[in-house]
């Protein structure tokens, strides 16, 4: 099993935050002990990004990957109560089909969140948001906001997974703030996806589709009180009807986040899902695809960083000049840069 998270702050923990080392090293053998500050400064050091951050980066991803569950949907849909009530789900442990739950031990949260244009760092708070397991040792959660890491949340996320998964935490629950096209991105990253929509939200449904069922692997239908549930359920079966599934058919199941209804039963089909992938080999294939894009990520945010810097030499100016009089074309003068700068 793994070590149990530290509490929240006591007293004397801030002199032994201004005491601990910055190496990422003795950071994450910190975090592996159950040091809670460790673990928040693992994953400052990713928001910040920079040369630590890869570093941090390089560790997090030498250790296996904890199994993630994103959830994601248009904001207002109750995404954060299903969060707070998914923890309590998951630390009764993983059904299994006639034998004991399988444990789950630790359970992670990462809450995306809007960047603040003053601080850079998250607006909304994570304890605000989980006030029932904010002090639960056995529950890490966190508000997080890209800051300055290149790439944005597409290779910050990620990056926090993998450390969560070296500080050994088994399960991370992702939610992230709506349905555009980087919070799709952001919950498709992880292993399980699930779209969450409320009553009455067809015409917006029906405007996200295309972008939801390639990424849902269940949909739940949350604020099943109201009216209107009925036709939510009709709308996603009839996408899913015109859709190409693959082994793995998205269950739709009703929720009311308030007061726990249904909870019990999202959480047993996310186990199936996770059943479903592992047994298929599907788990291993998706993992190593996300690693092929993330590859992708890292190159193109590497070479525009080298194109920038490129802009900002004196050559770009010159040459630039004889496109401008018309004595080089813009592939002659890209040319040109790129050679002078070494073929990069």
């Amino acid at each position: 099993m793994s070590p149990a998270i530290s509490p929240s702050a006591q007293p004397g923990d801030e002199v032994g935050a201004r005491r601990r080392s910055s190496d990422p090293t003795e950071l994450f053998d910190a975090a592996r002990r159950g040091e809670r500050g460790a673990l928040a400064q693992l994953l400052s050091m990713v928001e910040r990004g920079g040369e630590a951050a890869r570093t941090v980066a390089r560790i997090g991803y030498r250790a296996a990957p904890p199994y993630s569950v994103g959830l994601t949907g248009a904001p207002g849909a109750g995404k954060s109560t299903l969060c707070d009530r998914l923890i309590s789900e998951a630390r009764g442990g993983w059904p299994t089909d006639g034998g004991p739950p399988e444990p789950v031990d630790q359970v992670a949260v990462l809450a995306i969140d809007p960047t603040s244009p003053f601080s850079g760092g998250a607006i909304l708070g994570d304890r605000i948001r989980m006030q029932g397991h904010a002090t639960d040792a056995s529950v890490y959660i966190r508000s997080l906001a890209t800051r300055g890491h290149l790439g944005g949340l597409a290779l910050c996320v990620p990056d926090a997974l993998r450390v969560l998964g070296a500080a050994l935490l088994p399960l991370v629950l992702v939610e992230t703030v709506g349905v555009g096209q980087m919070e799709v991105e952001v919950a498709s990253a992880c292993d399980t996806t699930v779209v969450v929509v409320t009553p009455g939200w067809g015409d917006s449904l029906q405007a996200n589709k295309a972008g939801l069922l390639e990424v849902a692997d269940l949909f739940v239908i949350n604020k099943a009180d109201r009216a209107g549930v009925e036709e939510a359920r009709r709308d996603l079966r009839q996408m899913l009807e015109l859709s190409a599934l693959g082994g793995w058919r998205p269950p739709i199941v009703a929720t009311v986040g308030t007061d726990g209804r249904g909870l019990a039963e999202l959480w047993a089909e996310i186990a199936r899902h996770r059943a479903f992938l592992t047994e298929s080999g599907l788990l291993g294939r998706r993992r190593a695809a996300r690693l092929d894009d993330e590859l992708r990520r890292v190159l193109a945010v590497r070479l525009e960083a080298r194109v920038a810097a490129l802009v900002a030499s004196p050559t770009f100016a010159g040459v630039l000049s004889a496109v401008t009089e018309g004595a080089l074309d813009p592939y002659e003068a890209a040319d040109r840069l790129l050679a002078d700068s070494g073929g990069e």
